[in-house]
C-alpha cells in the first residue's frame, strides 16, 4: 500500500486527471448532441445506441488515454534512472503491481463514470423500455476488463522503452486498429487487443441503405473472445512481470 500511494504521489502532477476529465467530458459532450436530438423512435432504442456507440468511442479514444496514462507512471523512473536505486529497497515485482494497480483504479473509475453517464442520459431522456440492467452490467465488466489489459500491454512497453514515443505510438496505432477491426468480421478483432472492445459488444446494428433507418438488437455473449482476452491477459502478465523482475538497469 505505501508504494501504491507513492505511486499516486509521482502522477500527481502529471496531468492525467486532467487528461481523463477531457476524455470523459469529450463523451458526455458527445452524449449531449446525440441524444439530444432523438425523435419518439430513436428514444424507444436509446439502451441499444449507449451500448452500441460507446464501445466506439472507447475504442477510438481509450487506447492513447491508456497509453499516456502508463507513459505517466514509468517515464518518472526512466528520466531519474532510478529504476536500480528502487529496487534496493522495494522489490521488482511490488513496483511492477503498483504501477499496474494506480493505472487498473484510474481506468476502472473511467468505465464506472461512463455507465453512470450512460444511466443519467436514459432516465433524463427516457429511453424505452426498463433499464438492461444485465447489458450494462456485462458492458461494465467487459470494458473494464480491456481497459485493463491494454493497460497491462502499455505498461510493459513503457517499462522496457526508456523513449516514451514508442508505447505512445503503438497506442496511437492501436486506436485505429481497433477502430477500424470493428466494421470488419469478429475473427479479425479477436487477433487485435484492441479489437476487442467490439468483440465484446452486446449490441449489433442494421442499416437500411434505402430507409436509411438503423435498427439495433441484442447479441449473445462471446465466450470465445471472454476467453482469449483473459489468456492474453495471463500471457502479457507472465511476460511483463519476469522481464521486469529480471531487466539489469
Amino acid at each position: 500500500m505505501r508504494v501504491l500511494l507513492m505511486e499516486f504521489q509521482k502522477i500527481k502532477r502529471k496531468g492525467v486527471f486532467t487528461t481523463i476529465a477531457i476524455l470523459l467530458g469529450v463523451q458526455c459532450l458527445w452524449g449531449l448532441w446525440s441524444f439530444g436530438r432523438m425523435s419518439g423512435e430513436k428514444l424507444a432504442q436509446g439502451w441499444f445506441q449507449c451500448l452500441y456507440h460507446f464501445p466506439i468511442l472507447n475504442a477510438i479514444m481509450m487506447p492513447v488515454v491508456i497509453a499516456v496514462l502508463a507513459s505517466r507512471l514509468c517515464d518518472v523512473e526512466h528520466k531519474g534512472q532510478t529504476f536500480k536505486l528502487l529496487e534496493t529497497i522495494i522489490p521488482a515485482e511490488a513496483l511492477f503491481h503498483a504501477k499496474y494497480l494506480c493505472g487498473v483504479i484510474h481506468v476502472t473509475a473511467i468505465a464506472l463514470i461512463q455507465v453512470f453517464m450512460i444511466l443519467i442520459f436514459g432516465v433524463i431522456k427516457g429511453f424505452g423500455g426498463p433499464i438492461p440492467w444485465d447489458k450494462i452490467l456485462f458492458y461494465l465488466i467487459s470494458t473494464i476488463g480491456v481497459h485493463v489489459t491494454i493497460l497491462l500491454l502499455q505498461q510493459v512497453l513503457s517499462l522496457h522503452f526508456a523513449n516514451q514515443m514508442v508505447p505512445l505510438t503503438v497506442g496511437l496505432l492501436g486506436s485505429l486498429a481497433g477502430l477500424f477491426s470493428m466494421f470488419l468480421p469478429k475473427g479479425v478483432g479477436k487477433l487485435l487487443i484492441w479489437g476487442y472492445y467490439g468483440v465484446m459488444m452486446r449490441v449489433g446494428l442494421n442499416w437500411d441503405p434505402s430507409t436509411r433507418i438503423s435498427d439495433f438488437y441484442y447479441v449473445p455473449v462471446d465466450w470465445l473472445g471472454v476467453f482469449l482476452l483473459a489468456f492474453m491477459f495471463a500471457g502479457i502478465y507472465v511476460y511483463g512481470r519476469r522481464s521486469f523482475a529480471g531487466k539489469e538497469w
